[in-house]
């Protein structure tokens, strides 16, 4: 039985604006799963779907065998959901809160597991803390605590790292690794393709509320140009490699399928005169299988196995 079940899900609003198209996948127990897709992709739909917060126009969702719609209270309890938005009580501390959010879930004597928790995500000193008084990244530490504070079997991540510092980000992963390594089921969606990239074991991504690619992460990267050109340069690029580069300020990156195609790229900026500076040539990476595919708009095989 997997952990979630994605079944045929489509969300259409008024207007007839698609947002997911009969979306199928499985997450397995104990997959550290990634969703990736560009802004306006459908990510956040199909986890509000599996959060009960929307509902599907048509197909289903599980969660450990449990229906979200006709068994929502257990599917409920079987996940942690970490959301986007920094939505707190004002009105109590650290420690009230996650009490509280124990009660919600019918969980007692808790403290053990809160004081843990604290510890990990780096809280304990702001245990006693008003809520108001919390940085946004403090804030962000105690919403993963709160979707962990019943001890979920599946937890989801829905850009649990946006806008906060290293140290955070850090350290919720050094967690949350841990987490799975235990058997915890974790679902992420995230911006910061070097997070899926290190983390995920198997990836899905969306485009215009479709699965474009669902395969495991390493298949994922082999089956892109296997060759990233990457230097610095004030110049403009010849047309035809302009067409093709990801720039970012003054780095350049142009990926290509073999040392021929280097060569060419080369003698290329030579015949342009285009001056560089800190040339590296190295693997590609998920960013640019992840644009690779959105550019091309085909999709990918997939594979429904763990």
């Amino acid at each position: 039985m997997p952990a979630v079940r994605f079944d045929a899900i489509s969300k259409i609003y008024r207007g007839n604006l698609k947002a997911l198209q009969g979306v199928s996948f499985d997450i397995e127990a104990g997959e550290f799963f990634g969703l990736l897709g560009p802004n306006g992709a459908g990510k956040t739909t199909l986890i509000s779907i599996l959060a009960g917060l929307a509902r599907a126009s048509n197909g289903r969702v599980t969660v450990l065998g449990h229906d979200v719609v006709d068994d929502y209270a257990a599917a409920r309890k079987a996940l942690g959901i970490v959301p986007q938005e920094l939505v707190f009580d004002p009105f109590f501390s650290v420690r009230e809160t996650l009490r509280f959010q124990s009660g919600y879930f019918g969980v007692r004597r808790n403290d053990p597991w809160i004081d843990e928790l604290l510890a990990n995500l780096g809280l304990a000193d702001k245990a006693d803390a008003n809520m108001r008084q919390l940085s946004g990244g403090m804030k962000r530490r105690v919403l993963v605590a709160q979707a962990l504070v019943h001890r979920p079997p599946v937890i989801v991540l829905d850009e649990p790292t946006a806008g906060v510092d290293v140290e955070l980000r850090q350290t919720l992963w050094q967690f949350i690794a841990r987490l799975n390594r235990e058997g915890h089921t974790v679902l992420l969606t995230t911006h910061y393709l070097e997070e899926a990239e290190a983390l995920c074991g198997r990836i899905a991504m969306l485009k215009a509320g479709r699965v474009v690619a669902l395969d495991r992460t390493a298949n994922l990267l082999a089956g892109t140009a296997s060759t990233m050109l990457r230097f610095k340069t004030d110049q403009a690029l010849p047309p035809a490699l302009a067409a093709q580069a990801r720039v970012t300020g003054r780095i350049v990156q142009l990926t290509a399928h073999d040392a021929a195609e280097v060569e060419t790229m080369l003698a290329a900026l030579r015949i342009a005169q285009v001056k560089v500076e800190d040339l590296e040539i190295g693997r590609a990476d998920l960013e640019d299988v992840f644009l690779e595919i959105m550019r091309g708009g085909a999709s990918r095989p997939m594979e429904f196995v763990a």
